[in-house]
């Protein structure tokens, strides 16, 4: 077996460079970026009031001024400045050049069109041209666009963007006794929930799942499944990984020619785990059993996922005080489910009782995978840990 770091490098390397693609901005939200998205204009254009008030001179703020015009935000003032004179402005409207001030109103005593300064403000209440970006500055690649740049993307005046082609993850589970949600299960049966649950991470990381038809525990059935698979990017196969009589999916893989990256890993739970690739589609054997599925998803599936986006595939880990004692950890990288609760500085971390990898339940319950390192000694209450934050 190999160990999880291990497990992780060979994974990504099944990642091909990322796939450009142009797309509309209002389809954008949540892509990775690929290219540098580079302004078109500068914002704002001009020199803009930050307050609706009057513009002037500083060097005139010591006596009364005739208010000569009107500039609003769409409507610039066109006249010619002299000393002596104010316009009134409105918040977001071009000052006119010869005026280096603008006043609040409320500052103002206004008797017609004369203007008298009763309180000064500290600064002058005017955004410089270009102040918040300029034509040709850059949003650089190698993010997922969030609202807000969207927001800025708009300004900068680009109706498109490049962006990395979201992957395609095929996602096939296999079993006599799996049924789909809605069905009424047979004696031996149960309700397939791994393919759905894979699917939600497989969005959550920013790819497009496509979920095949169940296979049954036939070559001919999981070859069908393979060959429906044909032209994904990734293939997720569950169950039939492992070594049983049932266990078909390594030999259906090996019999099309898969180049193997390994199988087996030093890891709870997960440890039959096998990746490779299939021609030009890369290829993650999972685990049946829930909790060892979406670990595995977590771990290895989604970071493969970013790397195909071009973003950084690695994990985030985060630290935690414990609030229980833990016994020493054997020879597999443990990663445990747990609860996380607010703390005066770390938040505190509680590891459930049960582990067991068929309890989805809990798996549902957790706010995070409590990470324990292979022979990680005992550790006490208080002591620091590494957790990886489940979405809730």
């Amino acid at each position: 077996m190999i160990t999880v770091a291990e497990a992780l490098d060979r994974v990504l390397a099944l990642a091909p460079a990322p796939v450009p693609e142009t797309v509309p901005l209002t389809e954008a939200h949540g892509r990775a970026l690929l290219a540098p998205a580079v302004s078109r204009l500068t914002q704002p254009p001009f020199d803009a009031s930050a307050m609706d008030g009057y513009a002037m001179r500083t060097a005139d703020l010591d006596q009364a001024l005739e208010v000569i015009g009107t500039s609003a935000a769409g409507h610039p003032w066109a006249g010619t400045p002299r000393p002596g004179t104010a316009i009134r402005i409105f918040t977001g409207a071009p000052v006119p050049a010869g005026y280096d001030h603008v006043e609040l109103q409320e500052n103002i005593d206004r008797d017609g069109d004369r203007i008298t300064v009763t309180t000064r403000s500290r600064g002058a209440n005017i955004r410089p041209r270009g102040n918040d970006f300029a034509t040709g500055q850059a949003i650089a690649p190698g993010g997922r666009l969030s609202a807000a740049q969207i927001g800025l993307l708009a300004a900068m005046n680009l109706p498109d963007v490049t962006v990395a082609r979201r992957p395609i993850v095929a996602i096939l589970a296999g079993g006599d006794e799996l049924v789909p949600p809605g069905a009424i299960p047979a004696p031996g049966q149960i309700i397939s929930s791994n393919d759905l649950a894979l699917a939600a991470l497989v969005r959550d990381a920013g790819g497009i799942a496509k979920i095949l038809p169940l296979a049954r525990d036939t070559e001919a059935s999981l070859r069908a499944g393979f060959a429906e698979a044909e032209g994904a990017d990734l293939l997720v196969t569950i169950g039939g990984a492992s070594v049983g009589d049932h266990d078909l999916i390594g030999k259906i893989a090996a019999d099309l020619g898969m180049d193997q990256a390994f199988y087996k890993v030093a890891l709870r739970p997960g440890k039959p785990l096998m990746a490779g690739r299939i021609g030009k589609t890369a290829m993650l054997g999972l685990p049946g059993n829930p909790v060892s599925a979406m670990t595995c998803g977590v771990l290895f599936m989604q970071p493969l996922i970013r790397a195909m986006l071009g973003l950084d595939p690695q994990t985030i880990l985060q630290q935690a005080v414990l609030t229980c004692d833990l016994p020493p950890e054997g020879a597999r990288q443990h990663y445990l489910r747990a609860t996380l609760r607010p703390g005066t500085g770390l938040p505190g971390i509680t590891p459930f009782d049960d582990q067991d990898s068929a309890r989805l339940a809990l798996m549902a319950q957790a706010d995070a995978l409590l990470v324990r390192p292979a022979l990680d000694p005992a550790r006490k209450a208080g002591d620091q840990v590494d957790h990886i934050a489940l979405p809730r």
